[in-house]
């Protein structure tokens, strides 16, 4: 985004890109569908960002998601809005954007420059890349824009490696910690072995008085899915609060628990607890062995007692999935190391966009959306740069 920006201002435009094509975070969030933005509000939109609305919010409005929306038709992908109001490319995946983001890219004259590794990050005027070879390059520069991703999927790039770079140079770096991650769980061994893999669907988790409706599914080591990856942030303060987060289940949120109570005492006489959970509280296999697992295997006697348990399943979380397998990264440069520009305060001319800045946000469209932005606002902010300095330097 920060590249098609300056581009269409008139300049040259280098991209280093150390993998060896590009995008590849961007097609692996198209294997879900790629979920670009959501339909809903503006500002129900911005409530979503938490901490993070205050700084991204002109970059956001700037570029909201009618116009991320407009500039994906203009690239040849319409979208649709899903019945979640998340919008999704008619493709349902990232390779046709891509492909044409990335002619309409070349169109510009923008040079992509794959397999090359950002090695030292001197002032605005210069940087030093290796190449596949590992050979040396310095690259002189009028401007540069960082958008060296979190430290999530390392795999596809984003390793982080860039935090003790800008560290070297006195920018002020948060440690990386996962968001949008799945939870660590001690599941019994017949837990883990029975059920991984199995689905949890339409139910509430709460935490910190924090609740989300959605999917979960069971893993070996924990949960994982939409509705826990919006406790994210919830989850990971309570860990380092108190060692352990507690989550409380609600396998049946839309039923009240008289209701749910009720039909638990209509239960035929003989039947067994299994059958009773499964037909009169219509819990599936998987919920029935978390709802043992809450309690160590003591499920209460008493109707009112179990619906109130169905209701309120109590896990302990000991940490988050590895930052390696989160969605997304919390940390990074704060918000006081960048003017309203993005550019860095103590680097002049170097620009930061992306997840490498220390926001986070939930899975629906909301984390590509301040991407898009972010970088459109980087390359704003270089365009204006230049031609500042353009306008300040001595006549030739």
């Amino acid at each position: 985004m920060a590249a098609e920006c300056v581009a269409r201002a008139g300049h040259h435009v280098t991209v280093i890109e150390q993998m060896p094509s590009a995008g590849r975070k961007l097609l692996m969030a198209g294997r879900g569908g790629l979920n670009l933005t959501h339909s809903e509000p503006i500002e129900d939109f911005l409530r979503r960002y938490g901490a993070g609305r205050a700084p991204l919010e002109a970059a956001i409005r700037a570029f909201p998601p009618d116009a991320l929306v407009a500039w994906a038709n203009e690239l040849g992908q319409e979208t649709f809005i899903g019945t979640s109001g998340r919008v999704f490319p008619r493709a349902m995946k990232a390779s046709p954007l891509l492909r044409a983001w990335l002619a309409r890219l070349a169109g510009l004259g923008v040079e992509i420059r794959l397999r090359h590794r950002l090695l030292e990050l001197g002032p605005a005027s210069r940087v030093v890349v290796t190449d596949a070879t590992g050979t040396r390059a310095e690259i002189p520069t009028d401007a540069i824009v960082l958008a060296l991703g979190g430290a999530s999927w390392p795999r596809l790039g984003s390793d982080g490696n860039w935090a003790d770079m800008l560290a070297q140079r006195g920018i002020d770096v948060r440690p990386f910690a996962p968001s949008n991650s799945g939870v660590l769980i001690a599941w019994s061994p017949e837990m883990a072995q029975r059920h991984a893999g199995a689905p949890l669907k339409r139910i509430a988790v709460s935490c910190s008085g924090q609740t989300t409706r959605g999917e979960a599914i069971v893993t070996v080591s924990g949960l994982e899915g939409g509705a826990i990856y919006a406790l994210s942030p919830a989850i990971r303060e309570a860990i380092a609060r108190n060692g352990v987060a507690s989550l409380s289940l609600d396998l049946r949120p839309d039923i009240t628990a008289e209701a749910l109570a009720a039909r638990l005492a209509s239960a035929r006489k003989g039947d067994s607890r299994a059958n009773v959970l499964r037909k009169a509280a219509r819990l599936p296999p998987a919920a029935v062995a978390i709802l043992r697992e809450g309690v160590a295997n003591k499920l209460p006697s008493e109707p009112a007692a179990l619906a109130a348990l169905i209701k309120a399943v109590p896990l302990d979380v000991r940490a988050l999935a590895p930052l390696a397998s989160a969605i997304s990264t919390a940390g990074g440069v704060p918000w006081p190391e960048i003017d309203e520009h993005f550019m860095l305060r103590r680097l002049p001319g170097i620009f930061c966009a992306g997840e490498m800045l220390d926001w986070e946000a939930p899975t629906g469209g909301y984390l590509l959306q301040a991407c898009f932005a972010t970088g459109r606002a980087a390359g704003l902010g270089v365009s204006a740069y230049l031609s500042r300095e353009l306008c300040t330097q001595p006549p030739a």
